[in-house]
């Protein structure tokens, strides 16, 4: 699988998502007066903040919450977003830097696996696009799939676009060359990615590489009513 081309960023470029829209994973999970609010969705940092007591005040119309939740959803939209913006304007290394993606989710009766290697540096990638061609291709029908695929892949990218802010401002004060120190230190995933760079010579988006690397295979399971009641026991134990 392979998208578009990228586009070369050779020196530091002030922090964003590195994608064509400049969207925020925001992830919920609200418990309050005996009641559970779970969800994940992305945002627009650009947006006007009385957006999110406007989408909050509808969530909880529309899902029939306690009143509560309009500040407790509020708030912590607000806390994600700031921490997004507390990076904004700061430097963030790309450069030749390939990503491991990897997904593993449950969506309603739908069990997706798969892996996939991202090119960080293409400000032009599209993972909407990427999860609508990715389930059209799996042959998967649920609508709600592709919105978590999308999720899942920007909340890693997030991470890592922190990790190169990092790494950017370890080279600075190091003043070591920027090719000893640009990910030197930053994760198991930035530390792969090196690795991932000298075996796959490519500059698209996305690429997967089956005959070198046997476990980007993607996997697609339909569980049965047992099988999902199974695994929500399972995941609301682990929650306690």
């Amino acid at each position: 699988m392979k998208a578009s081309g990228s586009t070369n960023w050779k020196g530091p470029v002030k922090f964003r998502m590195p994608t064509a829209e400049n969207l925020v994973p925001i992830r919920l999970d609200i418990q309050f007066e005996g009641q559970r609010y779970k969800d994940a969705f992305t945002w627009n940092p650009s947006d006007a903040d009385n957006e999110i007591a406007i989408f909050a005040r509808r969530t909880v119309k529309d899902l029939k919450l306690p009143p509560a939740f309009v500040t407790q959803i509020t708030q912590s939209i607000q806390s994600q977003l700031a921490d997004f913006r507390a990076y904004e304007g700061q430097d963030m290394y790309t450069g030749e830097k390939i990503i491991p993606i990897k997904l593993d989710l449950r969506v309603n009766h739908t069990l997706i696996k798969d892996q996939f290697l991202w090119d960080l540096n293409n400000f032009e990638s599209d993972p909407e696009e990427f999860a609508r061609t990715l389930c059209k291709d799996l042959g998967v029908e649920d609508p709600e799939v592709g919105p978590a695929v999308t999720f899942a892949i920007r909340e890693q990218l997030y991470e890592i676009a922190v990790q190169s802010v990092s790494s950017a401002r370890e080279s600075r004060l190091s003043k070591k060359s920027r090719r000893g120190s640009d990910y030197g230190s930053a994760s198991k995933a930035s530390g792969l990615s090196m690795d991932l760079v000298k075996l796959f010579s490519f500059k698209s988006s996305v690429v997967r590489k089956r005959k070198d690397l046997d476990v980007y295979e993607p996997m697609v399971d339909l569980l049965t009513n047992e099988e999902v009641d199974a695994l929500e026991a399972r995941e609301e134990r682990h929650a306690r």
